[in-house]
């Protein structure tokens, strides 16, 4: 019987590798670590519950939703708590409410009336149209202004990729915002036009989509999947090269019992960019990632901290805070992780979850567990008025955590569409190829588990 073999257990190629297996198809998961999930990874210790990786998932997609339910997981799901709506950005050096209104962003000091006026303008700014690819820091200064980009997208950029504004491509890393004034001529037209069709296709806008998360954190979702899969996920297991056969594929395995190989109908490579350029390539066409290995995945550390509630002033009521490069911290942002979720910390006490590094600060993330601390909680003193020594840490260091999609990206899904189109059964998907969040991987893991499918089912 037809098999598929599918590279990488995070949770884009545990939801593929699911809904094959519901499909009645034979799936093998190769997973080169020791444990499913990939940087999702919950801790709980004296009460409280640390996220090392993501902290939420955002339901952008009805599909999204379809797999808790598939996956048994819906009394296990939490949704925050009704005051975690508030977002922060700092500025002054303190964090400041973000506007949820047209009055509120009138009214806010967040940006000056210089810049509440440039943001009034932009339906009349012209589009670009001379097909030059921007950095969304270009994007941003031409339609709202200098200001903006500093105290708002910046942030923002360091919050969702841990990215540099001056680098990432706006077409590749926020192509709706691209989508939105090519098709509408202006970002404030299109939120507005764009809202029914939107309503159409089931999409919820990132900034609107519910937020969930489980009982013991979101590490309860790739459990439950490999739960199901059962033997059919094999861990500490590399996948070394793929050999195109007669009729698929033969994989050479290492593992800690030696060498081996495996014959497969079709392939997912669901791993890291860096993973594949490393993949080395036998087929009947040209086949070389090489490139991939340039790909930008800058380090990331995530301090999760405990507190007594007496010794941080700030209420801490909402998701957190974002920090632009331009108010001078080391960390880029912090989470109110017990204020999203119920215990997530002891009674009387608070969790904090803030990032370092990235490509603001990339030679800070691998400092040793003590000096992260210390850094964040220099910067939480002075960001939230934090005193007293943290009650609870939890450090995770990410030596390449999120793919930056940086200007000229296209090449590499280019690539990969070109592989595809001359190689029907290998198939790529993940946060390398279809948007870094975790919703964005779990669709491409429904996604590819139809098309996978669909092929099957043709040959």
């Amino acid at each position: 019987m037809k098999s598929v073999a599918i590279i990488g257990g995070g949770i884009t190629g545990l939801t593929a590798a699911f809904y094959l297996k519901r499909a009645g198809l034979p799936v093998t998961v190769y997973e080169a670590g020791n444990h499913a999930g990939g940087v999702i990874q919950s801790f709980r210790q004296d009460g409280y519950l640390a996220e090392s990786g993501p902290n939420t998932i955002l339901e952008t997609s009805p599909k999204v939703g379809q797999l808790v339910r598939d996956a048994g997981l819906e009394s296990r799901r939490l949704d925050p708590a009704p005051t975690a709506e508030a977002r922060y950005v700092v500025r002054y050096k303190r964090p400041i409410q973000m506007p949820g209104s047209p009055l509120g962003f009138l009214t806010t000091e967040l940006f000056s009336l210089k810049a509440k006026l440039a943001v009034l303008r932009e339906p009349f700014v012209p589009p670009r149209r001379d097909g030059k690819e921007e950095s969304i820091a270009e994007f941003v200064t031409r339609r709202l202004g200098q200001e903006f980009l500093d105290h708002a997208i910046d942030a923002l950029v360091a919050g969702v990729y841990a990215g540099d504004p001056w680098k990432l491509s706006v077409a590749q890393a926020f192509p709706k915002l691209a989508q939105l004034e090519a098709k509408y001529g202006s970002l404030i037209k299109g939120q507005i036009l764009g809202a029914r069709e939107r309503r159409k296709r089931g999409e919820i806008a990132k900034d609107r989509a519910p937020k969930f998360s489980f009982d013991e954190g979101l590490q309860v979702l790739p459990d439950t999947l490999r739960e199901y899969l059962g033997e059919a996920v094999r861990f500490n297991t590399s996948v070394c090269k793929l050999e195109q056969a007669a009729e698929g594929w033969t994989l050479q395995l290492r593992d800690s019992a030696g060498e081996s190989s495996a014959e497969h109908s079709a392939v997912i490579y669901a791993g890291t960019a860096h993973g594949l350029a490393k993949l080395e390539f036998n087929a009947r066409v040209p086949v070389n990632f090489a490139a991939f290995s340039e790909i930008r995945c800058p380090p990331v550390a995530s301090v999760v901290l405990g507190f007594r509630r007496e010794d941080v002033s700030h209420p801490c009521e909402g998701f957190g805070a974002l920090i632009p490069k331009i108010e001078g911290f080391k960390i880029l942002g912090t989470i109110f992780s017990s204020s999203l979720f119920p215990n997530r910390a002891p009674a009387g006490h608070l969790t904090l979850t803030s990032y370092i590094g990235g490509e603001r600060h990339p030679e800070l993330a691998s400092l040793p567990e003590d000096e992260l601390v210390a850094l964040t909680c220099e910067d939480l003193r002075v960001l939230l008025g934090v005193k007293g020594k943290p009650t609870f840490h939890r450090c995770a260091f990410y030596p390449k955590a999120i793919p930056q999609y940086n200007v000229g990206y296209g090449r590499n899904r280019d690539l990969m569409n070109q592989t595809e189109a001359s190689l029907p059964n290998l198939f790529f998907a993940g946060h390398y190829r279809d948007g870094i969040s975790l919703s964005d991987s779990i669709v491409s893991g429904c996604n590819i588990a139809e098309r996978v499918k669909g092929f099957i089912s043709s040959v």
